[in-house]
């Protein structure tokens, strides 16, 4: 199974390759190789940048991005348990009154 990070990385290069950029490793770093280039990776001094965006060869650094989808990522996955314990609470659709309780229409055993 692929963790939440590699996840929000693989999301992130559909979404550069999706825009144009050609996405790279650092190592394999080949800035002639297209308008649009992405590195992964990227040592600045202060630390690494997740990703590196070149446009006609020249430097913008992209900060936060990764936080902001780790950030989406925890969301997501509070407003999933949210629905299921309501679902599970027979809260997440209005209930009619008038139904038979779910125990008469299915008795365990």
């Amino acid at each position: 199974m692929t963790t939440p990070e590699a996840r929000a990385h693989q999301n992130i290069d559909a979404q550069l390759a999706a825009c144009g950029c050609l996405v790279q490793d650092r190592a394999a770093m080949n800035l002639y190789a297209g308008r649009g280039v992405a590195v992964r990776e990227f040592p600045l001094e202060t630390g690494f940048a997740d990703y590196l965006l070149f446009v006609e060869r020249r430097m913008s650094v992209v900060q936060e991005l990764e936080r902001a989808v780790s950030v989406s990522l925890k969301r997501a996955e509070r407003l999933r348990q949210a629905i299921l314990k309501r679902a599970f609470e027979g809260r997440l659709v209005a209930q009619n009154p008038e139904d038979e309780p779910v125990r008469a229409k299915h008795p365990p055993g």
